[in-house]
């Protein structure tokens, strides 16, 4: 009895690794019985094998991976993903399926649910794609989610040899061939396409202005860049009236408008934005009201005050990011660390001496790259920008509260410029009444 006990103990924890339940699929029978085969080609020479799931189609990109261990379908809807293949680092990616995308357009929100309105990113490559889900929200699997956007992806890499390969070597251009495509010869180093070269922000950003919280107190335009929507969200949650602008529009002809100005999130070489960086650098010579960049925003604000932006090895992506305060500003205080969200591969130069009127923010701990701006209390000016994702979604919101920072200066600004205007008009008021009165 007592052998025949231990036997059965023994053989209980096979079956429960085995069936793995709800977060995954049924049976490796079924995944590989409507799978078609797949390879992630890397220009390095490497080839990782799996199976395909999501749309069924080839693709090249630039391979990149993130630590994130949650929100797959928020870094999947950044468009600062825009023309990547992405790695998860997380074995088990899809257990919680994907959720419906729509929200109202209102004081609380802005349309959809997640970081835009579809998959960003080339492609996704997991170690163990969740064929089922289990979530309360959920609408559809991963899988079928990656389908309808026509999005390829490939399981049953491994994620972990992939993730130090890159670790050591940095990103790499890379192709992920599905079905009869798998069984060919990797691509010819020159076939690789670089995502790089091109203007990616031109394809991600709004073609034509739009209006977000008409109710809000403080008007605030928006450089769209390829904004995840968590930011706009974060404005119009604190009041802000938002005008969305294409990432190229002349800001400068219709800045007296406007409380505030803020540049967003995008993909690629910020040198590909060099005409916002110009109409940028005249609007913070002229111009006295707060701006804040985040991300490609940031960057495009430290070319505009004569920094160098400059390609990493690296890059930095995930919800873990350390970066150290060098400055207090707001709710910021310097020496403090702070956890961040971040997905960028481009950095502004730390350089000895800074150009006049601005100063270091912050600093990675890990790498030491930038990682913001600010101008100094001397130059007069109200700006700053921050190579991290205070908004995060998904990640840490240990600096959320920049946002508040941002629109009280706005506000601030906006009582300042209304209190004067009322002392003007009533000393011209009293003047004119008092030489009526004289004649």
């Amino acid at each position: 009895m007592i052998i025949s006990a231990l036997r059965i103990s023994m053989r209980q924890p096979t079956a429960v690794i085995t069936r793995r339940g709800l977060a995954t699929h049924l049976s490796d029978i079924a995944i590989k019985s409507s799978a078609l085969s797949a390879v992630l080609h890397l220009k390095s020479g490497e080839s990782f094998a799996g199976r395909s799931f999501g749309a069924p189609r080839s693709i090249f990109g630039e391979t990149v991976f993130s630590t994130s261990i949650t929100s797959y379908t928020e870094s999947m809807t950044d468009p600062s993903y825009r023309g990547q293949i992405l790695v998860f680092t997380t074995p088990l990616i899809g257990n919680y399926g994907v959720p419906s995308n729509k929200t109202p357009i209102d004081s609380q929100d802005v349309g959809v649910l997640l970081e835009s309105s579809g998959i960003q990113c080339a492609a996704v490559v997991v170690a163990d794609v969740a064929e089922r889900f289990s979530h309360f929200s959920a609408v559809e699997s991963l899988s079928a989610w990656c389908a309808r956007h026509d999005v390829p992806g490939i399981t049953g890499v491994d994620t972990r040899a992939l993730t130090r390969l890159l670790r050591d070597q940095g990103t790499t251009l890379g192709r992920l061939a599905v079905g009869p495509d798998a069984s060919l010869p990797a691509p010819e180093a020159t076939e690789y396409w670089d995502p790089s070269a091109e203007n990616l922000v031109s394809q991600v950003s709004t073609r034509e202005p739009y209006e977000l919280n008409p109710g809000g107190d403080i008007r605030i335009a928006v450089l769209d860049f390829g904004a995840k929507a968590n930011i706009l969200r974060s404005l119009v949650r604190r009041g802000a009236h938002v005008t969305v602008l294409p990432w190229n529009y002349d800001f400068n002809a219709v800045r007296e408008q406007y409380d505030g100005l803020f540049l967003t999130n995008g993909p690629g070489d910020p040198n590909m934005c060099m005409e916002a960086a110009m109409h940028l650098r005249k609007t913070m010579q002229e111009w006295t009201r707060p701006v804040f960049g985040i991300c490609m925003g940031h960057q495009v604000i430290g070319i505009a005050a004569g920094l160098d932006a400059y390609r990493m090895t690296f890059g930095n992506r995930g919800h873990n990011q350390p970066v150290l305060a060098l400055a207090s500003s707001g709710s910021i205080t310097a020496g403090r660390v702070y956890i961040t969200s971040q997905n960028h591969q481009y950095a502004l130069k730390l350089q000895d001496p800074f150009p006049d009127g601005w100063e270091p923010f912050f600093i990675n701990c890990n790498d030491s790259s930038v990682e913001g701006i600010k101008s100094t209390p001397e130059s007069g000016k109200k700006i700053w920008g921050v190579q991290f994702h205070p908004e995060s979604a998904g990640g840490p919101l240990d600096t959320i509260e920049m946002f508040t920072d941002f629109l009280n200066e706005c506000r601030a600004v906006k009582s300042a410029s209304t209190d004067t205007a009322s002392v003007m008009h009533g000393g011209a008021s009293q003047s004119n009444w008092q030489g009526v009165s004289a004649n």
